[in-house]
């Protein structure tokens, strides 16, 4: 009996042996099979929406982590990026890794593209950017810091290329916020944009498998042990056996970084619920039945020259993302429903004509109010008290004439 049953327990290991062979022969043979899927998949979601477009502008904001790379290298092997049908965009927030600029140039010149790069609003180089809102913004107001440095250029910029389909690089794996997500997006209201994850069911490591695979060159910095890239300040190195764990690829990103309500920071702030939507509100919204005049440049300028007409004007020079413009909008809102005699109170929405500010009202910065009289002559309020009372009193002491 002992001798039957040994005989049974060798069979038995030899089985398991065989069949332990067997097992990593049909996973790798799976995986095999899961990638060859996985690419087929993201590349005819790729080439439908942009046969579903029609011809209208397509954007790819690109961060250049690894699965916008391989996002890039699937839209060159189908023409899309040389032939300009899909218009890559990159937000430069002033505190990228010096490698990943470097890194873009070398992909821009792999796949025959160029980037369209947006910043800061008012802002071309990091000194602009630390003389306009200080170095230190970033540990001041983490959301602040991420409506200027990325919510608002990103939105500018997909209103720069008038995109009516959005791809990107979110994925399920990346955690629980993107779990549900779907590899097509509606848009949110009729005409709006619609939104591509072509990758939503890839995991981290398919990313990688492909790369190897396929020999596509990643961001540089990946061997220096970053699984993901964005800001230096915040993004630090991980341990590689823990890069591939759900959400491991957003690790080591957010570092130290909270939320208003104390929560731990994961998002960047571009794909928070309503962000993009809140950046491209306008305030003082006149189809909505704001009192307050919508002017353009040219208004302004009949106003400078004293040919507007015989009112004076009370003008908000604004960016409509700007915290402390949102934070006056009830209050400029109250003084234009109730404004004093002979005063038009306008708008002029100065971070889309900052030159025209610049040069004419000699103003950087949002939100400047400025009191004009009927013959063109003009001062700029200077309290920080914006409250309907305190313009108004001042708007009566203007004796400009």
């Amino acid at each position: 009996m002992l001798r039957g049953g040994s005989e049974r327990s060798r069979r038995f290991r030899r089985n398991a042996s065989t069949t332990q062979e067997e097992i990593s022969s049909w996973v790798e043979k799976a995986r095999v099979s899961r990638l060859q899927h996985l690419e087929e998949q993201a590349s005819t979601t790729i080439r439908k929406a942009v046969e579903a477009a029609s011809g209208e502008p397509i954007a790819f904001p690109c961060a250049l982590i690894a699965g916008d790379v391989i996002m890039l290298e699937l839209m060159h092997r189908l023409g899309y990026l040389t032939s300009g049908a899909i218009k890559v965009l990159f937000i430069d927030t002033f505190h990228l890794f010096p490698e990943t600029l470097d890194f873009l140039a070398d992909v821009e010149q792999r796949y025959g593209f160029k980037a369209q790069v947006f910043n800061a609003a008012g802002c071309n180089t990091k000194d602009d950017y630390d003389e306009m809102y200080g170095a230190d913004l970033w540990k001041e107001d983490i959301e602040e810091y991420d409506k200027i440095c990325k919510v608002e250029p990103f939105s500018r910029a997909l209103r720069t290329v008038g995109a009516v389909t959005m791809f990107n690089g979110r994925r399920r794996d990346h955690g629980k916020e993107r779990a549900h997500l779907e590899i097509i997006e509606e848009a949110a209201v009729a005409g709006g944009m619609i939104k591509v994850q072509p990758l939503v069911y890839w995991e981290f490591r398919d990313i990688f498998d492909f790369a190897e695979r396929e020999s596509v060159k990643l961001h540089p910095l990946h061997d220096d042990g970053y699984p993901s890239l964005g800001d230096a300040k915040d993004t630090v190195r991980v341990d590689r056996d823990k890069w591939f764990e759900y959400a491991g690829e957003r690790s080591g990103r957010f570092v130290g970084l909270v939320n208003k309500d104390g929560s731990a920071k994961s998002e960047c702030g571009i794909h928070v619920d309503g962000a993009i939507r809140d950046a491209e509100r306008d305030l003082w919204e006149t189809d909505k039945g704001s009192h307050v005049k919508l002017w353009e440049a040219p208004r302004v300028i009949e106003a400078l020259e004293g040919t507007n007409d015989d009112n004076s004007t009370l003008l908000v020079v604004y960016a409509p993302w700007c915290k402390y413009c949102q934070a006056m909008e009830d209050a400029f809102e109250d003084l234009a429903a109730t404004p004093p005699a002979n005063v038009t109170v306008a708008k002029l929405r100065g971070d889309a004509v900052r030159d025209f500010v610049e040069e004419k009202l000699m103003t950087k910065s949002f939100p400047s109010i400025y009191f004009i009289n009927n013959v063109g002559e003009y001062v700029r309020y200077e309290s920080e008290t914006r409250t309907p009372e305190a313009i108004s009193a001042w708007v009566a002491e203007q004796n400009l004439e």
